[in-house]
Parts: C-alpha cells; structure tokens; sequence
C-alpha cells in the first residue's frame, strides 16, 4: 500500500504529462526511456550505502553531505540522494531523475517533522510522589 502523499505525487506528476502531450504542436524529444516509479525504492542510506554515496557524489562532482541521506533505489542502485540537514541533493547524471527529487523532499520533509517521543521521566515522577505521599 503505498502512502497517500506518494499517489497525490504520483497523479499530479501524470496528470501534468498528459496535458503536456494533449497540447498541440511540436512534441519535444525525450532524452532516455521515461522510468516506472514503482520501480524506485525511498529510504535512509545505510553504512553499506557509504561507497556507492561516494561514487554518486563523484558523477555528480558536488561534495557528499554531512549526516543521514534520504536515497532514492532504482533497480539496485542508488541514483539520487537529499540530505535530510539542509542541503543540495546528489543525483546520478546519467539517468533521468527529475522525477524523484519531489519524493526525495517530501520523504525528508516527513522524517524531519516528525513529532518528538513523549518522555516517560514526568509520569513516573508523578508515580513516586504519589507513591511518597502515601
């Protein structure tokens, strides 16, 4: 089940390519077979993601980013990465990765806006007064 913002993505981003391709006049010409988004895999790099973030940030000729990397999977390899600390993202200049730069953005949006645990301390503080007062 894929999450509600991801299909609002999805359907914007095919609703938007089909009023492109209804528009009359000269159709512009597509660099690259246009990628299956069911294809991509988002999620936080790993340590055994170090090497390949290297070699992205390498093609891409940008510096690797400090901390934790939303990175976007395509068929087994990392092709795009967005720190989750303000930053630029890296991409793989030899695939088409447009498309994955706004799912990259709200999938760090949400793990960066996630609400804070609620602390255990003050319940149990309030247990042992009640417990002393006894």
């Amino acid at each position: 089940m894929m999450h509600p913002e991801y299909t609002k993505t999805l359907v914007a981003d095919h609703v938007a390519q089909l009023l492109r391709d209804a528009r009359p006049g000269p159709v512009p010409r597509r660099i690259g077979a246009a990628v299956d988004t069911g294809d991509v895999e988002l999620r936080l790099c790993r340590v055994g993601d170090d090497p390949e973030l290297e070699r992205l940030a390498g093609l891409d000729g940008k510096p690797l980013p400090d901390g934790r990397l939303v990175v976007a999977v395509l068929q087994g390899r990392i092709v795009a990465a967005l720190p989750l600390l303000p930053g630029q993202a890296i991409r793989d200049p030899f695939v088409r990765t447009d498309h994955l730069l706004p799912l990259l953005e709200l999938r760090a949006a949400q793990l960066r806006d996630r609400e804070p645990r609620r602390s255990l301390i003050p319940r149990y503080v309030n247990l042992i007064r009640g417990s002393i007062h006894a």
